[in-house]
C-alpha cells in the first residue's frame, strides 16, 4: 500500500515539474537581440549593438518589415534602432544573404524607431 502512494506522489511531481517548464514566454534558443536594422530591394541587414557583428535578417515575424515600411522613409536603407528576439543561423552558401556568415531570423518585433540611441549604438 505504501509503495502505491510513494508511485502516486513521484507521478504527480513528475507531472508538475514538466507543467512548470512548459510555461516559460521565451522560447528555447531565441535571444533579444539590440541593433541598427535598415532594408531595401538588395540588403536587410542587422549591426547589433552589444558587438558590432552585422547579420542578414530574415523577418519570420512578419512585423519588422511592415512596421519598417510603415516609416515612411523618402529611400530605402534608412537605419533604425530595433530590439527583436531572434535566433542566430548560417547563413546560405548562395543568393541573398549570402554575403553575411550569419541570419538572424526574427521571430518576434519588440521595438522599432528612427531614433538610434547614440550610448549604445555607435
Amino acid at each position: 500500500m505504501r509503495l502505491g502512494h510513494v508511485k502516486y506522489f513521484i507521478f504527480l511531481l513528475i507531472i508538475g515539474i514538466c507543467s512548470c517548464t512548459g510555461n516559460s514566454k521565451k522560447k528555447p534558443g531565441n535571444t533579444i537581440y539590440k541593433g541598427v536594422y535598415s532594408f531595401g530591394p538588395e540588403d536587410k541587414s542587422f549591426k547589433d549593438c552589444d558587438n558590432g557583428h552585422e547579420f542578414w535578417v530574415r523577418d519570420n515575424s512578419e512585423q519588422l518589415e511592415l512596421k519598417y515600411s510603415q516609416l515612411n522613409f523618402e529611400k530605402p536603407y534608412e537605419p533604425v534602432y530595433v530590439e527583436v528576439e531572434g535566433v542566430k543561423v548560417h547563413s546560405d552558401k548562395e543568393g541573398m544573404g549570402s554575403d553575411y556568415d550569419s541570419t538572424l531570423v526574427v521571430k518576434k518585433l519588440i521595438k522599432i524607431t528612427k531614433e538610434i540611441p547614440q550610448d549604445m549604438c555607435n
